[in-house]
């Protein structure tokens, strides 16, 4: 057996763990597909000098799109609750910067890497929304408005394909929809923009 292949049943075996133990967290029985990867990867802000921040990264599919689309590791910052999700990324992308701890303390945990003249542009989110209550969500929006610059994109998808807003997201402008039906659930993609005006 070749060692991607050891490397992606130990992904998937660690997967199925981490969702029995918190589904609500997780959100999904499955991890992301390559298509879903490409088509989030496809709303990076096109800045090179701009953080990329990904939330709930789970095995890391998402990041391994992110970083076949060009975005260089050391501009990568992933946070992931799951200490071994957290574990897994460094052993898997030991050039991004994966920080264990929950997304809803983000902005303490970005203070080491925001300084100078770095800003996060998009921020890509695996989190499963509709777990979330009504006012957690609200929360978690106003905390990523607050870390993009301006003009900045909240990428953030979802099995839900009616709605194409998530509670919260009202203080952003919907920039983009899409829904990846290569996907096991299909998924849609939904892009949110920080107005130019917003401080």
């Amino acid at each position: 057996m070749s060692k991607p292949l050891r490397q992606s049943l130990s992904a998937s075996a660690l997967f199925l763990r981490e969702w029995l133990r918190r589904p609500q967290q997780i959100g999904s029985l499955f991890p992301s597909s390559d298509q879903l990867g490409h088509a989030m990867a496809g709303w990076l802000s096109p800045d090179p000098a701009d953080l990329v921040l990904e939330l709930g990264p789970g095995t890391g599919s998402i990041t391994r799109s992110l970083l076949a689309h060009g975005v260089p590791p050391e501009r990568l910052v992933a946070i992931e609750m799951s200490p071994k999700f957290a574990e897994l990324l460094k052993s898997r992308f030991p050039a991004i910067h994966v920080i264990q701890g929950d997304a809803q303390e983000m902005e303490c945990l970005l203070r080491p890497h925001t300084g100078g003249a770095r800003r996060v542009g998009t921020v890509i989110s695996s989190l499963p929304l509709k777990h979330f209550s009504a006012a957690f969500t609200r929360e978690l929006a106003g905390k990523i408005l607050a870390q993009l610059r301006p003009g900045g994109r909240w990428v953030q998808y979802s099995y839900d394909l009616v709605q194409r807003r998530h509670r919260g997201t009202e203080q952003f402008g919907l920039h983009g929809s899409q829904i990846v039906w290569l996907n096991f659930p299909p998924a849609r993609v939904s892009v949110y923009e920080k107005f130019a005006r917003a401080a």
